[in-house]
């Protein structure tokens, strides 16, 4: 107790590491991981799963990135039941990853915890920069704070049908198609207690403060098609990141990374380009050149020109 405990499968070089770590007192809180590309990089990228999300739900990112020289870390949260209890244990799962700092992808529910550990950090910062997918800063949007306290009584197909809610309906390309249910198929593999605590976390009476993550980059990624997000939740986002680099999809619904994956990861890649030859650089730098990132910029500007022709 109160020492790292780890267990892994060891795969080839060229597939992503599984690990499952232990940092807290309990040993029935543990973090699942995939971790994969080079190694000698300090400052990787790190992956936050949306409420019904587990680490593998990032594959087509871990897969085209790494492919690129960036490392990747995709995660799946233990069962927490407040912020500050995540956030502690975020931080000594770095710790025992020995990572000084880190760049943050989180989607939905993930974005939130990734904008408050940035908060709970602030005096020592973790987070060197955020990618907020579909994301929210204030839990009241949901308007089921009142209720964030009781989802550890309900059962599990209570639960499941609640995030099944938020999930889009009625006609739908086959990406976005495949893209949900893969997810339900995530969401079917989670646990009574994962459900209840994520949920809980969802909606327990938070918001985040942006005075203390003020002076880190930030990049707003949403959709302009039907998701679980508002308009005005968006609009809430933009007002408190008012420097932060916009990723607009035209279409893409909850889950982008898995149906518009190749937007989501040229995004991506767009944003880490700031930090390419500084000690923050989530990538190799022998492997992709800043001329080649553009040249893929280009291509995207042009392909979202000839849609709205």
């Amino acid at each position: 107790p109160g020492e790292p405990h780890l267990s892994c499968v060891f795969l080839l070089p060229a597939v992503p590491l599984f690990f499952q770590i232990i940092v807290d007192d309990d040993d029935s809180k543990v973090w699942s991981l995939y971790d994969a590309g080079p190694r000698s990089i300090r400052c990787p990228l790190i992956f936050l799963p949306p409420v019904s999300g587990t680490a593998d739900v990032f594959f087509q990112q871990i897969l085209a990135l790494t492919g690129w020289g960036y490392r990747v870390i995709a995660l799946q949260y233990p069962v927490y039941w407040d912020h500050l209890e995540f956030c502690d244990g975020f931080r000594k799962l770095l710790d025992h990853l020995q990572l000084d700092k880190v760049h943050l992808f989180g989607a939905s529910l993930g974005g939130f915890l990734a904008q408050k550990f940035a908060e709970y950090t602030h005096k020592s910062p973790r987070v060197q920069s955020l990618i907020l997918c579909n994301s929210f800063s204030d839990t009241s949007i949901f308007n089921q704070t009142w209720t964030a306290n009781s989802f550890w009584l309900m059962p599990a197909f209570m639960l499941k049908k609640i995030v099944l809610g938020n999930f889009a309906s009625g006609p739908l390309d086959p990406e976005m198609a495949d893209g949900i249910d893969f997810m339900v198929d995530r969401l079917e593999s989670l646990g009574q207690s994962e459900l209840a605590s994520r949920l809980t976390l969802n909606c327990q009476n938070s918001y985040v403060e942006p005075h203390k993550i003020r002076d880190i980059p930030v990049t707003i990624m949403d959709v302009f098609d039907q998701s679980a997000l508002s308009t005005e939740a968006k609009e809430e986002m933009y007002k408190l990141y008012p420097n932060a680099r916009r990723a607009h999809l035209k279409t893409g619904g909850n889950f982008p990374y898995l149906c518009r994956s190749a937007e989501v990861n040229l995004y991506i890649q767009i944003h880490l380009l700031q930090f390419h030859g500084t000690r923050y650089a989530a990538i190799d730098p022998s492997m992709v050149s800043a001329e080649e990132l553009e040249v893929q910029k280009i291509r995207l500007c042009s392909s979202n020109e000839q849609e709205e022709q």
